[in-house]
């Protein structure tokens, strides 16, 4: 038995000259391997029943096709487009759009992401189509390799692996465990450090004077100072220089410290993905000592509003809240 699919351009014009040369259905049908009807049927939907041309019949056919085709549901001036445009201003990303539309009332209102992105570069070329895509999330393809041969890792005394953490931070069930990192500005000259709370994913920004461990020392104690006892347990970290004095970090805060292994961004997964979102605010190649501790509070405020598909579309300000509240609670159970 043949697997029916329409016909192609080229055998309708194998119709038409076949029609011309007063070759019968049936020869026509055996030579294009198709069956009799198909071709009878192809002859009978043309308006003169003696005439047929094969570019006709094709643009009838792709009319009629496009026709039958859904209606697109995410086009410029519709209210569901101009929703979109503001919360991919709002540096939402498409997957988190898609899960807000979906926890509405109305499924009319409701596109996935890979309807969202085709919108986007369907758009005609213009300063509308070029602002949407710069709210995109951009990220490479491929890894630069490191320049040079040399390790610049290493460099820090008394370290203690992540192979040594304990097993409750991997698991993200027990609140407290976050993910540290530095953000460098143009030339390495400016920094600001990123705190990422693992069973959360609540963000801290904290401005920093430079890039060195001395500043390090400073700038994250003061963060994890600022939280809860129950709330800064530990708190993973790649093998960056400025991260030498980390003891005096444990000693401020009573944080415990633990290293990646070199080149393992992996295992700071949380950090990493944070960190990609937050070069939204602050591009690479700029100087990050231009904004202030209240700058990098309300970028951090964003970030923690954002709706997350790990915890089904509610923002990282939610969950923390909600361990918060049952920290409190099991604490007043142990004090009764």
């Amino acid at each position: 038995a043949m697997n029916y699919s329409r016909l192609s351009l080229n055998e309708r014009i194998n119709i038409e000259v076949g029609i011309k040369l007063n070759k019968s259905v049936r020869t026509i049908a055996r030579e294009l391997n198709r069956s009799p009807s198909t071709i009878s049927r192809e002859l009978k939907r043309g308006e003169d029943k003696d005439y047929y041309a094969a570019t006709k019949a094709q643009y009838d056919y792709l009319q009629t096709r496009k026709r039958c085709a859904p209606n697109e549901k995410l086009t410029p001036g519709t209210v569901l487009f101009g929703f979109v445009e503001w919360c991919l201003r709002a540096k939402l990303s498409p997957e988190q759009i898609s899960g807000v539309l979906k926890k509405m009332a109305n499924p009319n209102y409701y596109v996935c992401q890979e309807t969202i992105y085709n919108a986007l570069y369907a758009l005609p070329v213009g300063q509308l189509k070029k602002e949407l895509l710069q709210c995109l999330r951009q990220g490479r393809t491929t890894r630069k390799p490191r320049k040079g041969t040399v390790d610049r890792r290493g460099q820090i005394p008394d370290l203690v692996s992540i192979h040594l953490r304990p097993p409750e931070v991997e698991d993200r069930l027990t609140p407290g465990h976050w993910e540290g990192d530095l953000i460098k500005g143009k030339g390495n000259a400016s920094a600001v450090g990123t705190l990422v709370e693992r069973t959360s994913g609540y963000v801290m920004l904290i401005k920093m004077e430079d890039a060195t461990a001395t500043s390090a020392v400073i700038g994250f104690s003061a963060a994890l100072n600022r939280v809860p006892l129950t709330f800064a347990r530990t708190m993973t970290y790649d093998q960056g220089k400025e991260m030498a004095y980390h003891a005096q970090i444990t000693q401020n805060t009573g944080v415990a410290i633990y290293f990646c292994d070199p080149h393992s961004p992996w295992q700071r997964g949380s950090n990493e993905n944070i960190n990609g979102l937050i070069r939204q605010y602050l591009p690479k190649g700029t100087d990050l000592s231009i904004h202030s501790q209240e700058e990098l509070d309300e970028i951090a405020l964003s970030l923690n509003s954002r709706p997350r598909k790990r915890f089904n579309f509610r923002s990282p300000i939610e969950v923390i809240t909600e361990l918060f509240h049952k920290e409190y609670e099991a604490t007043q159970m142990t004090k009764h």
